[in-house]
C-alpha cells in the first residue's frame, strides 16, 4: 500500500511547528528532517524538509529486515536456520556482535541483533544469505523500496553504513514504517524486544522510547557522522497509530526529546475539537520543544575524530568505543 498523502499537508495541525524550527540562512547546512503520519488515515501530521535527500544511516536496516521478514512468508528461509558468518561479515565495524568468520547465527537471533544491537556484521550476514552478496541485496533492497513508493531511496548496504550514494527521506521512510506494519504485522513484534542476549553480552534496545513514551512499540535508531542521530518511531494508544520519523539530530538525547514532543502533540491533536486552521497550528507550536542545534547534526570533529570522550560507533549507538590517545 502506498501512502496516500504524497502531495497532500492534510491538517495543519503540526505541519506549521516547522515554521519556527529553522533560521533561513541554514537551508543549505541543514540535516534535520521530519513528518508524522497519522498510521490509519494515512495523513501528514507535520513535514519538514521531508522529501530532502538524507543519509539513513541504520535506520536502513528497517529496509533489511522487511527483505527477511518477506523471505520468512514465502518459505525461503525460517527461524531456526543457521546463517554462515564470512570474513566481510565479520570484518565489519561497530556496531557489531564481533561474530567470527566460520561461526553461524540463526535467523531469529540476527532479527534481535538488528532490532536491537543494530549489529552491521549481522546485516551482512542476511545480506549475503538473501542477496548472494551485499551488493546485490542491496539492489533487491532498493527495487523493492522503489515498488511501494520509496521513490527518492537509493541503498547500496545493508547496514546503513557510511555510502554517498546511499539516501532515502523522511516521507520515504514512513512509507516504510507503514509497509512493515500492514505486509508484517505478525513479525512486527521484533521492533518491541527489550533487550538481545548474545553469548555473555546482554544488549538493551538502542531504542529508548519503547521504555519511556506511552504507546511506542518501534521501530529503529540510527547513527553515523554524516547522517547525526535519526529515528524512526510508531506509537498506538487507544485504537490510534501515529508514526514519527526524525533524521539528523544533535544527540540521541535530543531526538529522542523531539520525536517524543511530536509523538504528543500527534496524539493531542486526536482530542482537540476540530479549529480553523490558524488555531490548530498555534497549539501545535505552543507543544513542540525545538530540537537542541539541529544545524550541528553530526558531532563536531577535532582532528580526524568526534570530539567528545568516546567515539560512537557508526551505523548506530553503539557502546562507545576509547579513543586512542595521540
Amino acid at each position: 500500500m502506498k501512502l496516500g498523502f504524497i502531495g497532500r499537508l492534510a491538517r495543519v495541525t503540526l505541519g506549521v511547528l516547522a515554521i519556527s524550527l529553522m533560521p533561513a540562512q541554514f537551508a543549505q547546512a541543514e540535516k534535520y528532517a521530519s513528518i508524522v503520519v497519522d498510521a490509519d488515515t494515512h495523513e501528514v501530521l507535520h513535514a519538514r524538509n521531508a522529501d530532502a535527500l538524507r543519509y539513513p544511516a541504520s535506520l536502513t536496516k528497517a529496509m533489511t529486515l522487511y527483505m527477511v521478514f518477506d523471505a520468512l512468508k514465502a518459505g525461503e528461509i525460517t527461524l531456526q536456520e543457521e546463517l554462515p558468518v564470512s570474513r566481510a561479515a565479520a570484518s565489519q565495524p561497530p556496531s557489531n556482535l564481533r561474530l567470527r568468520a566460520g561461526s553461524t547465527i540463526t535467523v531469529r537471533d540476527a532479527i534481535r541483533a538488528l532490532v536491537t544491537k543494530s549489529a552491521n556484521d549481522v546485516a551482512v550476514v542476511i545480506a549475503e544469505r538473501l542477496g548472494s552478496s551485499e551488493s546485490r541485496f542491496a539492489t533487491l533492497m532498493t527495487a523493492k523500496a522503489r515498488s511501494f513508493g520509496m521513490t527518492r531511496t537509493t541503498f547500496r548496504n545493508a547496514s546503513g553504513l557510511p555510502d554517498a550514494a546511499q539516501m532515502s527521506t523522511a516521507r520515504d521512510m514512513a512509507i516504510l514504517a507503514e509497509r512493515l506494519l500492514e505486509d508484517h504485522s505478525g513479525y512486527y513484534h521484533y521492533f518491541s524486544t527489550d533487550s538481545f542476549q548474545w553469548g555473555s553480552q546482554k544488549y538493551p534496545n538502542h531504542n529508548a522510547l519503547l521504555r519511556s513514551v506511552d504507546g511506542v512499540d518501534g521501530i529503529k535508531t540510527g547513527y553515523t557522522r554524516a547522517s547525526g542521530f535519526n529515528l524512526m518511531s510508531s506509537a498506538r494508544r487507544d485504537g490510534r497509530r501515529v508514526i514519527a520519523i526524525m533524521f539528523g539530530g544533535s544527540s540521541s538525547l535530543s531526538r529522542n526529546q523531539h520525536v517524543s514532543d511530536l509523538i504528543e502533540a500527534a496524539f493531542n491533536t486526536f482530542e482537540t475539537p476540530r479549529l480553523p486552521d490558524t488555531a490548530l497550528a498555534s497549539y501545535a507550536i505552543n507543544n513542540i520543544q525545538r530540537p537542541g542545534n539541529i544545524n550541528a547534526a553530526a558531532m563536531p570533529m577535532l582532528n580526524g575524530e568526534v570530539f567528545t570522550p568516546a567515539t560512537i560507533g557508526e551505523g548506530d549507538e553503539s557502546t562507545p568505543l576509547r579513543v586512542a590517545p595521540r
